[in-house]
């Protein structure tokens, strides 16, 4: 990696531009960086670390960039930092601008534009720049890819803080491991450690659960034994716990199946004497049967012949029950002709209840005769009915001519009125029709003329714009000259003022002994020195950049007028003179005529719809009141007609009414007559007919009640027994059979007859003796039960122990090979002898290597007196590895690095680190680094040792490398030709660089 040039602009303490050119510092391989206290040596070392990285190094990190504000710029100036490096052999270009709190555009207040970084790489073939990225993420791992190093690495390697590296030296073995950490990365081997440790953590967890299940198979194994199992006095995770389970868990087994022998046989006992007891109790309760049997059938048998009397009692009503069924026909009939004969004489009361008192009393004959009559002059009612209704049809038909007469008349009355204004209506809708025509004609003439006027308005109102901007353009285009013309002014003065000193500016150059670039003398005696106010190229270039922005501001601005100039002329050709005000008051006059001509034209369409309606209305009213006339004609008659018809039925109407108020009032009088005399009629001969049928039925009766047996039929009515009773009866008697058959057959059993005979049976002590039987068998099972299951269960916690020991086999072996695994990787193991960690034993590694770097160059620097070495010893009670001893060759002892003095502890230090550069270069893939910083130190050496160590550092450019130096020494600005110098002031620092010439 090369530093080719570096851009900054109010960054830190710089508040405007600066430039660093780097190519020319490293030409002479090593170039001081000096200035005074706080005036921003270590920022220049910054902007380097935040193009390549967008941050700088440690605490000067903070608030996301806006802290790297200079506060020395101007308001509207935008930090940047544009480095510009070659890395891995391509050329490229690194532009940040971090977060900037600027004013607002509009408004008041400010605002925050986002940070914006650039990539950019240069294309040799064709000699320009060309665009890689935008992004901040893509730009960061480009870099980090490239240069193959973290910032941390960076800082540590390319921007050498010595302070640091002395600290390093004199550390403990825990902040070297830190350091060193940082530096190669050794996280993988923390990560390994610490994933080590989980996994045995994990492991050991595992083992404790699967300890603790077994534990727990083994409490209840305890529970289910009883007192015949002891547990051992292990807890989870402790070797052996396994093997005393299954002992303990074998032995359990054992015992139980011992108890369960004994219970079997006890059972097998404990059976035979229930059975017994069981047998017993089935006898002693069949004999209390019997027993009981044979007593209650003597007593249903004494009961029986309590009751003789009443069932033959029962028997002879169901006898005489039986023969007065055969009259039971007869009564029915004759109970049915009786309620027949009572309706028919009630129904013939009530219909004679509504005749004339001279037809009270008629026979049926008599009452048909009646009813004929008035039915016959009912009948000679129709034709007067016809004409009562006809007579009604007359009247309304007369009042609808009437209606329709005065409608006539309305329609007739308002067709005239209508008519007689019509000639005055037709006028006024043609006039509408007219004007509404004409304005329409003026609107499309109006319209002819609102676009013209329209441009030329407009063209006017730009043609007033464009004179004001050609006066403005002009103004700046006149100062835009004037400051040119003052800037190669400017220019040409410094030009000459160079010129004037380009011989002390030469003379610079000069070296004793080489030819002059002027005359050629190898001999100088009086080389030309630099005046007060000497220019230099870099203030020539600045004056001659400024003369040419100055200058393309002056043609921008020209070019700015002659386009105003143009567009000006343009449009005062197409508004003329006329001023804006009155072609807006002419455009506007026109825009109100053409909306009046629009408004009045959109009415033509109605105008003329109104004119097609009162024509069509017209033909409408002249032929309503033709049809008006000739139905008016019609009229007159019809209503002769109508008066004519309607006499002749007034007459016969009134001979029909006879005293009644109309026709059908009469009808309705024959009609109730006729009704009410035939239903008399008829109820007269259905009584007379159901007296016969009565009559017959009592003659029926009494002959069937003689032949049943009974004196009169009252008795054989008194006999009859309904339903509900004769089934009851029936029942009785039956209930009675049944019972007397069922205690005869009881009472000759010879079983119950014989048990009879026999004492007592003693049923409570056989039932006392059976359950006693049955409860030692209950107890005696239950025993056997308990016993097996506490066997069927020890068996299956057993194999459940068993199973969960086999599984907890291969992770207790996996346990222990990880636990000796992570115990070796922390240091803590017995087999690790000097407790090293893994991750101290890579960087051990590391920092003998960076030891060897380093004791190449420190020894040049010594005069071969020190040499570094690495110590794998532990320091009082903490692990070994880290230790960093330096070898005195004049005293043959190695000893502390804490025991260097100052200026041995700082080219210590030095060589310490370039040896790590070397190492870390290499290990971040042997990325070339030709440009190092060394930062301070270089006081506390003397001049032969400060002249070593410059002899070691100038040894650099061997490789193709470049050393800069940031130190206050002020011998060092006498050493060192190459400078940078940081010059600070009120309105900022400035940067001032000379070259090796």
């Amino acid at each position: 990696m090369r530093l080719h040039r570096l851009d900054v602009t109010a960054f830190g303490p710089f508040g405007a531009s600066q430039g660093v050119d780097f190519d020319d510092l490293s030409a002479a391989g090593l170039f001081l960086l000096h200035g005074p206290t706080g005036a921003g040596k270590t920022s220049v070392l910054d902007a380097v670390c935040y193009a390549l990285y967008g941050s700088v190094p440690g605490a000067r990190q903070s608030g996301q960039g806006m802290s790297l504000r200079s506060d020395h710029a101007a308001v509207g100036t935008r930090t940047e930092v544009r480095l510009e490096l070659t890395v891995a052999g391509r050329r490229l270009e690194v532009t940040r601008q971090p977060p900037w709190e600027r004013p607002k555009l509009r408004g008041k207040g400010t605002t925050v534009d986002k940070a914006q970084t650039w990539l950019r790489e240069y294309d040799a073939g064709a000699g320009t720049w060309k665009d890689l990225s935008r992004s901040h993420q893509e730009v960061g791992e480009e870099i980090t890819q490239l240069l193959g190093m973290s910032r941390e690495q960076f800082c540590q390697v390319v921007l050498l803080p010595q302070g640091d590296f002395a600290r390093f030296l004199r550390a403990d073995a825990e902040a070297r491991g830190k350091l060193l950490g940082r530096l190669f990365d050794t996280r993988r081997f923390a990560d390994v450690e610490k994933r080590l440790a989980e996994r045995r953590r994990t492991t050991e967890a595992q083992v404790r659960e699967g300890d603790a299940t077994l534990l727990a198979d083994a409490h209840r194994m305890q529970q289910a034994a009883g007192d015949a199992m002891e547990l051992p006095e292990l807890s989870p995770g402790e070797p052996g716990l396994a093997e005393a389970v299954l002992t303990a868990a074998a032995v359990a087994r054992s015992t139980a199946r011992e108890l369960l022998a004994v219970a079997d046989c006890r059972l097998t006992a404990t059976e035979s004497a229930q059975a017994a007891a069981e047998r017993d109790l089935a006898g002693a309760r069949e004999l209390n049967r019997l027993q009981r049997r044979f007593a209650q059938a003597r007593e249903r048998a004494a009961r029986l012949a309590e009751r003789a009397d009443a069932h033959r009692a029962a028997q002879k009503r169901m006898e005489r029950a039986r023969k007065a069924e055969a009259v039971a026909p007869a009564l029915e009939l004759r109970d049915a002709a009786d309620a027949e004969h009572r309706r028919a004489a009630a129904a013939e009361e009530r219909a004679r209840a509504l005749l004339p008192q001279d037809l009270a009393d008629a026979g049926a004959a008599g009452l048909a005769a009646a009813a004929r009559r008035a039915a016959e002059e009912l009948g000679g009612l129709d034709s007067a009915r016809r004409a009562e209704q006809r007579l009604g049809e007359l009247v309304e038909e007369r009042s609808r001519l009437d209606r329709q007469e005065r409608a006539d008349e309305d329609v007739l009355h308002e067709a005239e009125t209508w008519l007689a204004d019509w000639e005055a209506t037709r006028t006024g809708l043609r006039a509408d029709v007219d004007s509404a025509q004409e304005a329409a004609t003026r609107a499309e003439q109006l319209a002819v003329q609102r676009d013209p006027a329209q441009r030329r308005l407009n063209a006017a109102r730009q043609r007033d714009q464009y004179a004001a901007d050609t006066e403005e353009t002009q103004r700046h285009a006149l100062v835009s000259a004037a400051h040119a013309v003052e800037a190669r002014a400017h220019w040409l003065d410094l030009k000459e003022q160079r010129l004037n000193g380009i011989a002390a500016e030469l003379a610079e150059g000069l070296t004793e002994g080489a030819p002059c670039a002027v005359c050629g003398a190898t001999e100088h005696p009086a080389p030309a020195r630099r005046i007060a106010g000497h220019v230099d190229r870099e203030a020539e270039e600045q004056a001659l950049a400024a003369y040419q922005d100055a200058d393309e501001r002056r043609a921008d601005a020209e070019r700015r007028l002659g386009t105003v100039r143009e567009a000006l002329a343009a449009a005062t050709a197409e508004a003329g003179d006329a001023p804006t005000a009155r072609l807006a008051e002419e455009a506007g006059e026109l825009e109100r005529r053409y909306a009046r001509a629009r408004a009045s034209a959109s009415g033509l369409h109605t105008a003329q719809e109104e004119l097609r309606r009162a024509e069509h209305e017209r033909e409408q009213r002249i032929a309503a009141q033709q049809q008006a006339a000739v139905r008016a004609a019609s009229r007159v008659g019809n209503r002769e007609r109508l008066e004519s018809e309607r006499t002749a039925l007034e007459e016969e109407l009134t001979r029909a009414r006879g005293n009644a108020d109309s026709v059908a009032a009469r009808a309705a009088q024959l009609e109730r007559r006729a009704a009410r005399l035939t239903e008399a009629a008829d109820t007269a001969r259905v009584a007379e007919d159901t007296a016969q049928r009565l009559k017959d039925a009592d003659a029926r009766l009494a002959d069937a009640a003689f032949r049943a047996g009974f004196d009169t039929p009252r008795d054989a009515a008194a006999a009859l027994l309904d339903d509900a009773a004769h089934r009851e009866l029936q029942r009785r008697l039956d209930a009675w059979d049944l019972e007397e058959a069922a205690v005869r057959a009881v009472l000759t059993e010879a079983d119950t007859a014989a048990a009879a005979q026999q004492p007592p049976a003693d049923l409570a002590a056989a039932e006392h003796t059976a359950a006693d039987a049955g409860r030692r068998l209950r107890d005696a099972s239950s025993a056997r039960d308990a016993a097996a299951r506490r066997c069927a269960e020890l068996d299956r916690l057993s194999a459940h122990a068993a199973t969960s020991v086999r599984r907890l086999a291969p992770l207790r072996e996996e346990h222990g090979r990880v636990a000796r695994l992570a115990n070796l990787a922390a240091g803590t193991s017995a087999d690790n002898e000097r407790r090293m960690r893994l991750e101290s034993y890579v960087l051990a590694a590391r920092l003998e290597q960076v030891a060897a770097a380093a004791t190449a160059r420190l020894q040049r620097m010594s005069s071969g007196r020190y040499t570094l070495v690495h110590s794998d010893d532990r320091t009082g009670r903490g692990r070994s590895g880290l230790g960093l001893h330096v070898v005195d060759a004049w005293t043959g002892r190695e000893r502390d690095t804490a025991t260097l003095s100052g200026g041995e502890t700082f080219f210590a230090s030095l060589a310490l680190a370039l040896g790590l550069a070397d190492v870390v270069t290499d290990e971040a893939g042997g990325v070339r680094l030709d440009t190092l910083f060394i930062d301070e130190g270089f006081g506390s050496l003397d001049d032969q040792t400060l002249d070593e160590v410059l002899d070691v550092l100038d040894s650099l450019r061997e490789r193709d490398r470049s050393v800069g130096i940031v130190s206050h020494v002020a011998d060092l600005r006498r050493r060192i030709h190459a400078q940078l110098e940081v010059v600070k002031g009120r309105s900022g620092s400035v940067l001032r660089q000379r070259g090796a010439d």
